[in-house]
């Protein structure tokens, strides 16, 4: 116990005295994460790229004995970016000031913006730091600041061995005169990170450029843990070709025992290996080798589990509509990439409106009905159903005086006032929407209780209105349901419609926005209204992930808008306002943080939007 006591104690010492950050200064990405997507964006980066943490690199610069002996200052996390992402720092705690440390997230940030791709790194980072103060001089006191509070924090040159001197003099004047040009000598350790600058040459292992291997019987996961104020340390990760057979069992010592290091398979496609501790043991690890199985479940089990037989699938109502998709890496639409199914539920029966929404249906009715079209007069008219009295008085006055004018307007008419509008109600039926909010309620309850509010309200209003749901399968196979058409009455079936809804499988948004679209666009109104209902970013199995899927889906609303729709988007995706503002603008979405607020959310938003 005395031993335990003593060590920890030396430990807490020793870590202390060779650290050089400032805990009670610290900054992490969680909390400015918003800032920085939003400053890049303005910057002019690229708006589909996410923002993310970085990983740990390693550092072989010289390190001080008490460095060494804490067994600290070997690793260090560099700001940098690819196609699909923008990585920062998890945490940033170099300066004794908050403030220094939230500007060094920013300058990073700034500097990622601008695209350089020939040079070294010390070159290339020249230029960036160059063209960001050029563009943006509101920068340069910032950057004046960090540049001098790092530069008392680099190592003295005199300490120095002669060609490590001649390289700290270098990125020194590198630093200060972004227009010099600098070339590093051949020195025994290289020079100590730049943390104003970016990555040097992200490592290979921490971009994975291969396609996974399609595999139609993996499933969309369902189930997240809530995120922590510090979230979970992205690892290291490095690649080796998947092992054949079962080359993972070892011959080993009875006292010895197994790592989790020497093999696990992790392909959540099978379940042969039955790890509940897998995560948390991979958290332990400071690397992790992975390697990609070209096998799928399919190829495995020879069967066809992913759609139901015909004859217990929901009722498809045509061969298959052509869809175009967005390539945003050819920058061009690729003409009928996708394929529509339009469906409708095999098991609707028609119902009435559940006990459970009577109350609050007949509280919003009353609201909405004052939004019903009135019967007015219209004065000052030539013909009409009766004399306009003052129109006519003034005329008897005028023709007293002499000032007869045969044509005057002297009757007035009844006029009913119409809203001139459509909508388009297109809910998001991914397989997540299966998951829970509560101990008794799921996602596509709430989701089903929204279209019952938003139906029975739009029906006292007497606008006309549409209710569709998605989900998809792959790029051929993107299920659109028909709930209520535009030119059906509200009615029971239209209730058994909604009742019957459950979850499908992935959002491939894009292609379902295009379709809904053509539908609307249809409509002979002067206001047309897309409402998207979703609880999470556009996914599919194939090549729609990330970037890919958000680029189809932006472009698919930016057609919508030039075919004079109006698409706005309600979410309950806690991480919405990372992508969101990008594919809608910030202010055509709603994010509702309380799932079970979004039945009564929607018909206010309804009354905001069209009135």
């Amino acid at each position: 116990m005395l031993e335990e006591i003593v060590g920890s104690a030396w430990h807490r010492f020793i870590t202390k005295k060779a650290s050089k950050h400032y805990p009670e200064a610290i900054v992490y990405l969680v909390d400015i994460r918003h800032t920085a997507g939003v400053f890049f964006r303005a910057l002019g980066g690229d708006g589909g790229l996410s923002v993310e943490s970085s990983t740990d690199s390693e550092v072989h610069a010289r390190r001080s004995v008490v460095q060494r002996i804490a067994g600290i200052g070997d690793k260090i996390q560099y700001a940098w970016r690819d196609e699909e992402t923008l990585r920062l720092p998890e945490s940033i705690a170099l300066f004794p000031g908050k403030q220094l440390n939230s500007d060094l997230y920013l300058w990073l940030t700034a500097l990622s913006a601008i695209k350089v791709e020939e040079g070294d790194w010390i070159s290339r980072n020249q230029v960036r730091t160059f063209k960001t103060l050029a563009v943006w001089p509101g920068l340069t006191e910032r950057y004046q600041n960090l540049l001098e509070a790092h530069l008392q924090q680099r190592p003295d040159p005199a300490s120095l061995p002669t060609r490590e001197a001649k390289q700290e003099e270098a990125i020194r004047t590198a630093l200060r005169c972004s227009t010099e040009n600098i070339r590093l000598e051949y020195a025994k350790k290289p020079p100590h990170p730049v943390p104003l600058w970016l990555h040097p040459a992200p490592s290979p292992e921490e971009i994975n450029n291969s396609k996974p291997p399609k595999d139609p019987g993996n499933p969309e996961a369902t189930d997240s843990k809530k995120e922590q104020k510090k979230q979970p340390t992205r690892k290291k990760g490095n690649r080796t070709e998947m092992p054949e057979g079962k080359d993972g069992l070892m011959s080993f010592r009875l006292e010895s025992l197994w790592s989790w290091g020497e093999y696990t398979k992790v392909d959540r496609t099978s379940t042969e290996d039955d790890d509940d501790d897998a995560m948390q043991t991979a958290e332990d690890m400071d690397n992790i080798t992975v390697a990609q199985d070209s096998e799928t479940t399919t190829a495995k089990i020879k069967l066809d589990l992913d759609l139901p037989s015909s004859q217990y699938d929901d009722i498809v109502l045509g061969e298959g509509i052509a869809i175009d998709e967005w390539d945003y890496k050819k920058q061009r639409l690729q003409k009928d990439h996708c394929r529509i199914i339009p469906m409708k539920s095999k098991d609707a029966k028609a119902t009435d409106l559940p006990q459970r929404l009577k109350t609050q249906v007949r509280k919003i009715r009353r609201q909405f009905e004052v939004l019903q079209p009135q019967r007015h007069w219209v004065s000052r008219q030539n013909e009409g159903t009766e004399l306009d009295l003052e129109s006519y008085i003034n005329f008897l006055a005028d023709r007293k005086h002499g000032q007869v004018n045969n044509d005057a307007p002297v009757y007035r008419n009844l006029h009913k006032q119409n809203r001139d509008l459509s909508c388009l109600l297109l809910a998001d039926l991914s397989l997540s929407t299966d998951a829970y909010i509560n101990n008794s309620t799921r996602v596509i309850d709430v989701v089903k209780d929204s279209l019952f509010l938003f139906s029975e309200a739009l029906s006292a209003t007497g606008d006309r209105f549409a209710l569709h749901g998605f989900s998809s399968r792959n790029r051929n196979h993107v299920r659109f349901y028909k709930i209520k058409a535009f030119d059906e009455r509200h009615s029971d079936e239209v209730r058994g419609h909604i009742e019957a809804v459950r979850p499908g499988y992935y959002t491939r948004m894009g292609t379902a926005i295009r379709y809904a679209s053509q539908l609307l666009e249809k409509e002979a109104r002067c206001q047309k209204l897309l409402l998207i209902l979703t609880d999470g970013k556009p996914n599919d199995l194939d090549i729609y992930e990330g970037r890919y899927g958000i680029e189809d889906t932006r472009q698919a609303i930016l057609e919508a808008e030039q075919k004079g729709l109006q698409p706005f988007c309600i979410t309950i995706d806690e991480k919405a306002e990372d992508y969101l503002p990008y594919l809608f603008g910030k202010n055509s979405y709603i994010l509702v943080r309380n799932a079970q607020e979004l039945p009564a959310k929607l018909t206010q938003l309804y009354i905001r939007l069209t009135r």
